[in-house]
């Protein structure tokens, strides 16, 4: 049986999670996030601690067990913590603006990039060159982080461009005489 399926995930106050047959919704303070649930594992929601356990002997049930937990824990710390994202903007002239629900990038091209966040995104700029993703859902904050930081990777000659925060790129040696 897998060692991380096998731990029960403790339920906070003022959570609270919905199993059903094709589904697992968690509902907290910061919002409601739903999962499909998996035929391969078995979850029983008993005085406030989750169990996983798998259906049948198989290894593709044992290692789903372990997913599946892994998940649902993300989406009970979600609604409980919040999950972010840091980024900063390493370049000369390198801007970033939250507006709303939008992200105002100067980056370098001759127009802005002007990205929209999904419902259950917000996006903060403490200063120009920093820019924080928050969010309830851990994969779609990771997911818009990505995607911002693929709007302009760091290059590997002066290192410009955004980049999570901490970090590090290597540098490579220009080319001699």
């Amino acid at each position: 049986m897998s060692r991380v399926g096998k731990m029960p995930i403790d339920v906070p106050k003022g959570v609270d999670v919905a199993v059903s047959a094709d589904e697992i919704s968690v509902k907290g303070a910061q919002g409601t996030l739903k999962r499909a649930a998996n035929p391969l594992v078995v979850v029983k929601n008993e005085a406030g601690k989750l169990t996983f356990t798998a259906a049948n002997d198989s290894t593709a049930a044992d290692a789903m067990s372990g997913t599946m937990r892994a998940l649902v824990n993300n989406m009970v710390n979600g609604v409980t913590k919040g999950f972010e994202k840091k980024l900063s903007l390493v370049g000369v002239g390198f801007r970033a603006q939250a507006q709303g629900t939008k992200l105002n990038l100067q980056i370098g091209f001759s127009h802005p990039v002007v990205m929209d966040m999904p419902a259950g995104v917000k996006v903060e700029c403490p200063t120009q060159t920093e820019i924080i993703i928050k969010g309830a859902d851990r994969q779609v904050v990771g997911q818009i982080a990505a995607e911002v930081r693929a709007a302009r990777p760091p290059e590997p000659y002066k290192g410009k461009g955004i980049r999570y925060l901490g970090e590090r790129v290597v540098l490579k040696e220009t080319k001699k005489k």
